[in-house]
């Protein structure tokens, strides 16, 4: 389940460019596991709640169209939102890309998950541009690790932000490193698949 970033605005929620050049990509090669998209009604990272909110009726509606477990595939504030909606009972991890980790938010909800962090090593607010650096995503994964929270943290060598960016025309184009990206994905995806089978 992809969970989008956020904006310091409150606008309507959109599709990020990142996880649908990765959904795109990677869905082909898992035909037995279904990509949904969270759409939060609002996103803004002043309203983690109701994005929170948003994603666990998603994961209700996957749980009653007959999904056994769920992924939160988490991009920047969608990390932060992931980790929130992780204590659901079909959720068993939660892979954040870039992930916002604030200190203030609860972690309670990753117990008997596991966390997974990608983060870009070139990762960081600029002038007029979000970013999220890697050393932040480092400690809210240490502080993971620190309530016994299984799992692992990746960086992307040469990784910005977005793993891929909106075109005026729509689409959605890949950054550097995006393949790596990918691959990184697409090797939690098949953990995922082996241990739901």
């Amino acid at each position: 389940m992809a969970v989008n970033g956020g904006s310091g605005r409150d606008v309507p929620g959109t599709w990020s460019a990142s996880l649908e050049w990765l959904v795109r990509r990677l869905a082909p090669d898992f035909p037995d596991l279904a990509f949904l998209e969270v759409k939060f009604r609002i996103k803004s990272w002043h309203r983690l709640d109701m994005c929170a909110e948003d994603t666990l009726a998603a994961v209700n509606l996957a749980v009653r169209a007959g999904a056994r477990a769920a992924l939160l595939l988490g991009f920047s504030m969608g990390g932060a939102v992931a980790i929130k909606a992780a204590g659901h009972p079909s959720v068993t991890t939660v892979l954040g890309l870039a992930p916002w980790i604030p200190d203030r938010l609860s972690l309670v909800p990753l117990r008997g998950r596991r966390l997974v962090v990608l983060h870009g090593t070139l990762d960081r607010s600029l002038p007029g541009i979000p970013g999220v650096s890697p050393s932040s995503s480092r400690h809210g994964f240490e502080r993971a690790r620190g309530e016994g929270v299984d799992g692992t943290y990746t960086l992307v060598e040469g990784g910005i932000h977005p793993v891929a960016v909106r075109t005026p025309w729509g689409g959605a184009i890949p950054m550097p490193r995006a393949r790596r990206w990918a691959q990184l994905v697409a090797a939690e995806l098949e953990r995922f698949r082996a241990s739901d089978a």
